[in-house]
């Protein structure tokens, strides 16, 4: 992961601590991690046997290096250190080691992810949320799951049918057989013949490509195919375009689980600033613009997990939150959603990257209706 540029002009020219910072750092963090208290060198010294021979003046000067380092700050004069965003930066790309999850923890997917005994009829939206959820429990902070686009799925197959005057139900088969049903309101109406031969055109014709593009299609063809076709593509044309219409500017459905947990965190005690986290996660298409930007950021570790961590966010109302998010796919590779753990900066990295990681592999093997190796 990279390390973003720092604004700071008041820290020395950034280098990485010799070997013995690193250590030193590493324990201010998982220390603080665990206590949310500044660290001072005296508890360096007694509980972490990596710092075993050094004094407390040796450590108390290494500090105060890795304080100039801009890595940790002193909250006041008497106090010990703890983490800047910069620091668990430099801690999440540098010194965190890869964590194996729990035999606890893989036993809660299996168990709320139903892996042992897999519904192979289970709808998305039902697994969507059950995920969200499960990262929440798993995680005590906020789950996030969001769906693949309507608009972006593969037609495999769709069918059109009348529920009522101007009231139709799209039904849209995507690839590897994930189905998506949408109620559509239209301003006039269609007879089942015509649903019918809509639905076969669009069947024979776009097998293999997203809504989106077949609209995009259909416009192109509208001024190149004959009258005969001019009806059927018109229609094609108003349902293919009224099914993605309001699918939140074409993205998918975003699942939240636990926001109450941000409540219990001391780390949120400015209740304004409370209140605009959570408005955040209440706007939902805010919510996805956040996180696809989080999975964009750096191109290079395509998906891979990526960590977001306190001023790195664009959106004023994270400055005090990481984000640790991962895109899943289904098929070829292209990425159709996204899951996340948002929580405070002071946030279990090591098993909330694995977590993460290890999700999106479930979520996408589980989507894909392959339950082969998946444990």
């Amino acid at each position: 992961m990279a390390v973003p540029d720092s604004n700071s002009t008041t820290e020395k020219s950034f280098s990485a601590p010799d070997t013995r910072g690193q250590i030193i750092l590493s324990a201010i963090i998982n220390e603080h991690l665990v206590t949310g208290e500044p660290i001072g060198s005296k508890i360096i010294a007694e509980k972490f046997v990596n710092t075993a021979g050094l004094s407390s003046a040796t450590i108390r000067n290494v500090m105060s290096d890795l304080e100039d380092f801009g890595l940790v700050e002193q909250p006041h004069t008497s106090a010990g250190r703890v983490p800047t965003d910069k620091g668990y930066r430099f801690f999440v790309d540098n010194l965190l080691g890869v964590l194996s999850l729990s035999n606890e923890d893989l036993s809660l997917i299996n168990k709320e992810l139903g892996l042992n005994e897999p519904d192979l009829s289970a709808a998305p939206d039902r697994l969507m949320e059950k995920t969200s959820q499960l990262l929440s429990a798993l995680s005590q902070n906020v789950g996030i799951v969001v769906s693949p686009s309507l608009a972006k799925d593969r037609l495999q197959h769709i069918e059109f049918v009348n529920l009522s005057e101007k009231r139709i139900l799209v039904v849209l088969v995507s690839a590897p057989n994930i189905v998506h049903n949408k109620i559509i309101r239209l301003s006039e109406s269609f007879s089942n013949e015509q649903l019918d031969r809509t639905s076969n055109y669009l069947n024979a014709r776009f097998s293999g490509k997203s809504l989106a593009e077949i609209r995009t299609e259909i416009l192109k063809l509208m001024h190149e195919e004959t009258s005969l076709f001019d009806k059927l593509l018109q229609t094609a044309m108003i349902l293919c375009s009224q099914s993605i219409e309001s699918d939140a500017d074409n993205q998918g459905e975003v699942y939240v689980g636990g926001t109450s947990n941000i409540l219990t965190k001391r780390d949120f005690a400015d209740l304004e600033r409370l209140r605009e986290l959570i408005r955040t996660i209440e706007e939902k298409t805010r919510l996805v613009q956040i996180l696809t930007e989080c999975i964009e950021r750096d191109p290079t570790i395509k998906g891979s997990v990526q960590v977001v961590i306190g001023s790195e966010n664009s959106n004023s109302s994270l400055q005090n939150c990481t984000l640790i998010t991962a895109p899943y796919h289904i098929g070829d590779g292209e990425t159709v959603g996204t899951l996340s753990v948002l929580g405070p900066t002071r946030i279990e990295y090591a098993r909330m990257i694995s977590i993460v990681s290890y999700v999106a592999r479930i979520l996408e093997k589980m989507m894909s209706k392959d339950f082969s190796n998946i444990k």
